[in-house]
């Protein structure tokens, strides 16, 4: 038996001896994405991996393929007898706990490291005022600019510095007919970000103009989803804030205004409900005429976003003025796009046939064609508190962890490649391609309001490294080979709203923070309030118990405290320990992987 005591004692000091290593110097093996990088904290590695394989490996690809990231595989998931998929257990917490041993240890003995130096610490109210006030001109130059040079047309050309409208002359450049509709959109589409910075001067003189010069009797084919999103949205925030009798913004009130951007909201959307006729699957059509209709050789195809993104604008509208027409039809198309979805996998694909329910594009991911479908699910659920929108979110994410989801399993603990979405066949799950686009990076800030902060904080930090690395968000980034796939840059937000949802930048005292009333952002970035009225149904008492159950009584179910159960509690946002709350949010050792994934260092 002592053979075995010695033979125990050896390797139990070969392990300390490796622990040593990776704690104090950064050495013995590592694992990593394509170069090594040691291990400076934790003692968890100690424990063993459960596979043989190592996580951050890649396919058994044939000889000459290089071995690419983990994301290339498929997760490792269980099934149920149903031969249904669930997401895999998270690991408990290591050993040690939550403990930071590299910044215990002084940064493998060399101090605090470049990340801890660089990030660490709270952000300094003079740097967060001035990053407020450049935020605030760079609005006030464009909004400046936009009135000088091109109101009342859509847009400022900045090239030609004059204003711009739809392309009579090329119907078919729906970049630009899509979303010019020739109603003065930047004038309508600043209103609430005007209220917001508590300019009320220019608010009230804006709010006035588009009442006087506004007409959606226009010769003019849109985007049904755009100008939902950006004009009805825009509309209605307003038209709230105008009537909100807290007035949190200072005085941003109408003398003898008569509910005028409430009236102009159902106007809009009067000239948008032709999309949603004439469809056998109750998924609207893509664009609409605001004046004749559909057009006649309108496209029978449309993406999940564009067609299940309406709810939030819809409902409100619908609730502001009890007339449950647009609710419904916006909710008839959510329905419709769920009940496609592939019996296997829970997911959807990216590009539907309205006439037939065909999936054209068999795409499933984050990015574009589906984000927004994704995000108003939950918001949908946030706002009006309908038990049906939280169950399908539910269902969504759990899919979009089960088959999208690929790298280690915690964000800031143990090994293999970071959390990453990817794009897959909406059948199978299989891989489609190895890149991402700017629009996926709506997530984190989704993951934020469900309590997945953790999670949040890793896939944002992917984000902001390409970020750093380029200046802005390539339209698309090839993950596998580093590389941009499409390079320009159209200005998207999402990456933004994802930061503020995540860190809560810079105007810490602006009312949308102190006021006490929770406020939430639309897809198109437009603030509405959370309040209980938006829960109401004011047309409830005209439908029977028994009468119109398929279709409006399912509006009426308020689910009991107990059974609202979102996929992980807002409890889930304590689990961010107060140490880290003022320092690097992501431990250094993952960050630098980050970097080297997108070629930083």
């Amino acid at each position: 038996m002592q053979w075995r005591a010695l033979v125990l004692g050896l390797l139990l000091l070969r392990l300390g001896l490796h622990g040593v290593l990776w704690l104090v110097f950064g050495l013995g093996p590592s694992m990593g994405f394509y170069q090594r990088f040691p291990i400076s904290f934790g003692f968890q590695r100690l424990r063993g991996p459960d596979r043989t394989s190592s996580p951050a490996s890649g396919p058994a690809d044939g000889p000459g393929v290089p071995s690419g990231p983990s994301w290339l595989q498929r997760p490792e998931v269980g099934t149920t007898a149903a031969g249904r998929h669930q997401a895999p257990r998270r690991p408990g917490p290591g050993v040690c706990g939550p403990a930071h041993w590299g910044y215990v240890l002084g940064g493998r003995g060399r101090g605090r490291d470049e990340y801890e130096k660089r990030y660490s610490g709270a952000f300094p109210p003079q740097l967060r005022a001035q990053m407020r006030d450049l935020a605030r001109g760079m609005f006030v130059f464009g909004y400046d600019n936009y009135m000088a040079h091109a109101f009342p047309q859509d847009e400022l050309n900045p090239i030609h510095c004059r204003g711009r409208g739809p392309d009579r002359g090329d119907p078919s450049n729906l970049n630009i007919n899509d979303v010019l509709g020739n109603y003065s959109l930047t004038l309508v589409d600043a209103l609430d970000t005007l209220a917001i910075m508590g300019n009320s001067t220019e608010f009230q003189k804006a709010v006035k103009l588009v009442i006087n010069t506004v007409s959606f009797d226009k010769d003019s084919t849109v985007q049904v989803f755009e100008a939902t999103i950006r004009v009805l949205g825009s509309l209605l925030s307003a038209h709230r804030i105008i009537t909100d009798s807290k007035q949190p913004f200072g005085d941003m009130t109408i003398k003898d205004y008569d509910n005028e951007l409430l009236h102009m909201a159902h106007d809009l959307a009067v000239r948008l409900l032709p999309a949603f006729e004439n469809t056998k699957t109750g998924i609207p059509y893509p664009r609409v005429n605001l004046k004749t209709g559909v057009p006649p050789d309108s496209n029978n195809e449309t993406c999940t976003a564009g067609a299940g993104s309406l709810l939030v604008e819809f409902g409100i509208l619908s609730r502001l003025l009890g007339d449950s027409t647009f609710e419904w039809v916006a909710r008839r198309a959510v329905r419709a796009l769920w009940n496609l979805r592939s019996n296997d996998t829970g997911l959807l694909g990216n590009v539907v046939n309205i006439q037939t329910g065909h999936w054209v594009g068999k795409q499933s991911g984050l990015g574009a064609g589906l984000d927004s479908f994704y995000e108003y699910l939950l918001k949908s659920y946030i706002l009006f508190g309908e038990k049906e929108d939280l169950e399908m979110f539910n269902a969504a994410y759990q899919s979009i962890q089960n088959y999208l989801r690929r790298g280690r399993e915690a964000c800031n603990e143990g090994e293999g490649d970071p959390p990453l979405y990817v794009n897959v066949n909406m059948f199978s799950g299989q891989l489609m391609n190895t890149w991402i686009d700017s629009l996926q990076a709506f997530f984190p800030g989704l993951q934020v309001l469900i309590g997945e902060v953790e999670d949040a904080i890793c896939l944002h930090a992917f984000y902001y490294a390409i970020w750093k690395r380029y200046g802005a968000l390539p339209e698309r980034y090839n993950w596998q080979l580093q590389a941009p796939d499409v390079l320009f840059y159209p200005l998207r937000p999402e990456l933004v709203e994802s930061t503020y949802l995540l860190y809560q930048l810079f105007d810490e005292e602006n009312p949308v923070h102190k006021s006490g009333t929770r406020y939430m952002f639309t897809t198109e970035g437009h603030i509405i309030s959370v309040d209980k009225h938006l829960r109401e149904l004011p047309w409830k008492e005209f439908f029977s118990e028994d009468g119109g159950q398929d279709q409006e009584e399912k509006f009426v179910h308020r689910p009991k405290s107990h059974e609202l159960k979102v996929i992980n509690s807002s409890s889930n946002c304590n689990r961010v320990p107060d140490e880290r709350r003022y320092s690097l949010p992501l431990k250094s050792i993952y960050m630098r992987q980050i970097d080297q994934m997108v070629g930083l260092v």
